[in-house]
């Protein structure tokens, strides 16, 4: 590889749209090599390491955790097709749990704002009281601010 086709640190985290401390964060969690230093010299990447910071971004944006992307980077030849497929599995099943919680947090602010917006300018506020009830029937200690 010569040196036209590498690039240091600054060029390497530009040319993967993150900053340096995120290459470096990336080299401490074990998902990047750290090249050598030539003698007097600075460290080089390659357009592997592009493609590998890439990823790792990509992954991420899917929702996998960096030690899931490691799991994914080590079955990166290919050859373990089936056991990326299990890792993609788990984290879909783990999306589904999560919208399931989002829609019924959906549900339960939608009735609160809809109880906001019948009360009207009521002195009460319906949202608060709720939550306060909420939080009174769990045994927890009363929010109420000091009148």
């Amino acid at each position: 590889m010569c040196a036209a086709d590498t690039f240091a640190i600054g060029a390497l985290a530009a040319a993967a749209g993150v900053g340096v401390e995120t290459i470096r964060f990336y080299q401490r969690r074990g998902l990047l090599r750290q090249p050598d230093r030539p003698l007097g010299g600075i460290r080089r990447y390659g357009a592997d390491d592009v493609a590998r910071v890439r990823f790792i971004k990509r992954s991420q944006a899917l929702g996998f955790r960096l030690d899931e992307i490691l799991d994914l980077l080590r079955l990166a030849d290919g050859s373990h097709c089936d056991t990326a497929r299990t890792i993609a599995a788990e984290k879909l099943a783990s999306v589904h749990e999560k919208l399931t919680q989002l829609r019924r947090i959906e549900r339960e602010l939608a009735a609160l704002v809809h109880a906001c917006d019948v009360a009207g300018s009521n002195v009460a506020c319906p949202l608060i009281d709720t939550l306060l009830a909420d939080v009174e029937a769990s045994g927890g200690p009363g929010l109420r601010a000091p009148r």
